[in-house]
């Protein structure tokens, strides 16, 4: 299985606009392209001295062929989309990683 992680700092100004969106409209956008099997959203507790609140947003895949489809077809417009609605209010990091266990 595969994890794709994106880590999202969001400025205090956006913040509850940000995840009202992320629940409604972002979330569903991502899980409606059909490559993913979960997801989770989790909110950093220990937060470094830095404005605004970080949030890691979870996607579970079966393998990498489904996230290279995702990358391509999908990854770009939805990147686009949050910025061209936040701008950089939010500034996100992506990873892939390997679930082992």
């Amino acid at each position: 299985m595969i994890l794709y992680n994106v880590t999202v700092n969001v400025a205090p100004e956006i913040h509850d606009e940000w995840l009202i969106w992320m629940r409604n409209e972002h979330i569903p956008e991502v899980l409606g392209t059909g490559l993913f099997v979960a997801h989770k959203m989790l909110r950093l507790l220990t937060e470094a001295e830095n404005d605004g609140s970080t949030y890691a947003m979870q996607y579970f895949l079966n393998d990498l062929d489904d996230f290279e489809t995702y990358r391509i077809e999908y990854g770009p417009k939805l990147q686009a989309k949050s910025f061209e609605k936040f701008g950089d209010k939010m500034l996100a990091f992506r990873t892939l990683l390997e679930v082992v266990e």
